[in-house]
């Protein structure tokens, strides 16, 4: 068997929701080894939480950058990072790695703000190291088949995409103590963006990973419907792609009756798709004055080279978990392939810092969208 790839972490820690998800992810394939961390902010809990893992003790840092100096210097350091931290600690922790030629995987949106969104893209440009973006819709095998579909033609000219992704979970203030909550609804760490960048990013690269449409402008009226919330909770986003296609994109956290809700139909000239990502292994295609056909994730009509990526047989339900591994499986194999300085290659189509600085452009455009009483503004 291939040796695991020794794996770091920043952020994730005890109390912490994706940080356990990437590790998960990192294990189904067994292609990571988690050998080192700098898991919370604080160096108690930072300890804690190391040892928790069974992380050696000189393996557990108080911050990240200790971490990254120390772990590019000594013999078996870690190779690659995971950074599953609040979005304004993912510029400064990933250029530490980068700099040190530690590829760097990193939890969605890309940053905080654009401007360290583009001084992140220019610290992969400079470095040796791969950067991927976990936006782990991507790895679906249905969403991976839809997306060769459309390149094929099989939907035709495209013109018309519908995204959504309702949630329901900030219907109400969250109490002090909901740590989730806490940050994701606080401008100085999650950015200006509530829900367009919590989860209207996800629904953005998602729309673009399908159709491989390039979008110009959008036009967006942003809600904070909670009192005293000073991010958005709710999002109304119509969007102009190159081409003519145009497109309507709608993210919500205060939707009683959803959990996660992410929903996508593309229609072209000669049919359309829909797919739902609580029900993801089945996908509906109407090829236009026909029946409507139900693809599903390990059935007939399937590619064989996204079956292939499936890990259990038809009918035995796969989805947010295995997607993720799916991403994390794949960037080991390119990790593995990696000559220092290359770019991240486009197959398999990981997603990277270009699908990453688009998602802040995105969210930048709807807060100054609805800032101008959602006046069209350009994403080029």
């Amino acid at each position: 068997m291939t040796r695991p790839i020794r794996l770091g972490m920043v952020g994730g820690g005890n109390d912490a929701f994706i940080g356990a998800v990437h590790r998960i992810a990192a294990r189904i394939d067994g292609q990571f080894e988690l050998v080192a961390g700098a898991l919370s902010s604080t160096p108690e809990k930072a300890q804690a939480s190391g040892a928790a893992l069974g992380l050696a003790a000189d393996r557990t840092y108080d911050d990240f950058k200790a971490m990254a100096i120390r772990e590019a210097r000594i013999k078996n350091g870690i190779e690659a990072v995971a950074i599953v931290t609040p979005n304004h600690v993912h510029y400064p922790a990933a250029r530490e790695f980068l700099k040190r030629g530690i590829h760097v995987i990193c939890d969605k949106p890309l940053t905080s703000t654009l401007p360290d969104a583009r001084k992140l893209a220019k610290a992969v440009e400079s470095s040796e190291a791969l950067f991927i973006l976990t936006h782990n819709y991507t790895g679906y095998p249905l969403i991976r088949q839809a997306r060769q579909m459309v390149a094929e033609g099989a939907l035709g000219d495209l013109r018309v995409v519908q995204v959504e992704y309702p949630q329901d979970w900030l219907t109400e203030a969250q109490p002090d103590d909901n740590k989730q909550a806490a940050w994701r609804t606080d401008p100085t760490r999650s950015g200006a963006g509530g829900s367009t960048g919590d989860i209207g990013t996800h629904a953005f690269n998602l729309a673009c990973f399908v159709t491989g449409l390039t979008p110009e402008s959008l036009s967006a009226d942003l809600q904070s419907f909670v009192g005293g919330r000073q991010v958005d909770d709710n999002a109304h986003v119509m969007l102009r792609f190159e081409g003519g296609a145009r497109g309507m994109l709608w993210c919500s956290q205060v939707a009683p009756g959803n959990e996660n809700a992410l929903k996508l139909r593309v229609y072209g000239s000669k049919g359309g798709i829909e797919w739902e990502q609580e029900n993801p292994n089945r996908m509906l295609f109407t090829p236009f004055g026909e029946a409507t056909q139900i693809l599903t994730r390990a059935g007939n009509g399937m590619t064989e080279a996204f079956a292939a990526q499936t890990r259990t047989p038809g009918g035995h339900p796969e989805g947010y978990l295995e997607a993720f591994a799916t991403l994390y499986a794949q960037t080991a194999d390119v990790i593995r392939a990696h000559t220092p300085g290359a770019p991240l290659p486009s197959d398999p189509p990981l997603p990277g810092i270009s699908d990453g600085l688009a998602g802040v452009q995105f969210v930048d455009a709807c807060v100054t969208s609805s800032r101008k009483n959602a006046g069209w503004v350009s994403l080029g």
